[in-house]
């Protein structure tokens, strides 16, 4: 079986000595398992390819390792994502049956951002975008960032909306007064950035950008970062409220697509199933972060028939993405 993990991530030199510098200075220190990860989040060529093959993994779609370049002035991220996203051409040549790419886009700068994402999808065959949450606590509701949603339609390519911690106020208001390991990860992996992806997606709902371009599509992970759980809830703010054409959880069953990224847990999976349906359901590791070969297992062993599983291990994706 043919296996194609969506949310599988790496840094560049340029990253770690921007935005990433604070990632770099953790992986210094004496957590060997940071400097592990940070080791791993470097390669993308032999040794990436063999824990691939030892876990059964077919394929990855590389991303850049969040906070991304989406925190950056228009200048700086716009020199970093092509900097960026040329590393990842080199990854993909290198390994065409083993890597593709999502572009890293310089939000701050939209226009140039659509292009980007244009010219990584003609020129060297990317399969979408991947944007990690909001630009300095703007969200891709707000109309300024339209003209890449435009362009992503456009191309029909997807975004992959990955998390990213809150704005400092939220983090302050909401997850401060703890010990400072404890505010941290209860802001990130934790708690805070599943759900702040999943109020990124709902402001993007309820801001009409998919009444705008309906066939826009996002991919988020996490299992769908809480939102298959609330699906029904907030269908609550009927359309008479909001002034969109479509209840809420169309919008969540049509125009986004989800992945496991570490979430390997039977009874998260199965609420998701179950809302949303085997089509909209992809299969990924959020690797380094995650086991390659725990994912592996996990889908082994999903309580789903032989052709779901081949649907949710690569027919997905490469439907979606034109692999």
């Amino acid at each position: 079986m043919r296996t194609i993990t969506l949310e599988e991530h790496y840094v560049t030199p340029g990253f770690l000595n921007g935005p990433g510098r604070t990632f770099m200075e953790s992986a210094a220190g004496v957590r060997s398992r940071t400097a592990n990860l940070l080791e791993k989040l470097r390669d993308v060529g032999d040794n990436r390819i063999a824990e691939m093959d030892a876990a059964g993994i077919d394929m990855q779609l590389l991303s850049l390792n969040a906070p991304g370049v989406e925190q950056l002035d228009a200048a700086e991220a716009i020199a970093l994502s092509r900097e960026t996203n040329d590393f990842v051409v080199e990854a993909v040549k290198r390994n065409p049956t083993r890597f593709a790419g999502f572009a890293t886009l310089p939000i701050a700068a939209p226009e140039t951002a659509a292009d980007e994402l244009e010219r990584m999808v003609r020129v060297h065959g990317f399969k979408g975008a991947n944007i990690n949450g909001h630009h300095q606590g703007r969200y891709l509701d707000d109309k300024f960032f339209w003209p890449i949603l435009e362009r992503a339609e456009s191309l029909q390519v997807p975004i992959y909306l990955h998390p990213t911690p809150p704005p400092e106020a939220v983090q302050k208001a909401s997850y401060g007064g703890f010990s400072p390991e404890v505010s941290f990860m209860l802001a990130a992996a934790g708690w805070g950035w599943h759900i702040e992806t999943a109020i990124h997606v709902l402001r993007i709902i309820l801001g009409g950008a998919f009444d705008r371009y309906p066939k826009l599509q996002l991919i988020i992970g996490h299992m769908g970062e809480s939102l298959p759980f609330m699906q029904s809830r907030v269908d609550i703010m009927a359309p008479a409220i909001t002034g969109l054409k479509r209840p809420i959880s169309a919008y969540l069953r049509e125009n986004v697509h989800y992945t496991f990224s570490g979430f390997n847990f039977t009874s998260t999976f199965l609420e998701l199933f179950l809302q949303v349906g085997v089509d909209r359901i992809m299969f990924s590791a959020d690797y380094p972060y995650g086991s390659m070969a725990q994912a592996r297992a996990f889908l082994d062993q999903l309580p789903v028939s032989a052709g779901d599983r081949e649907r949710i291990a690569h027919g997905n994706a490469e439907r979606l993405l034109g692999l």
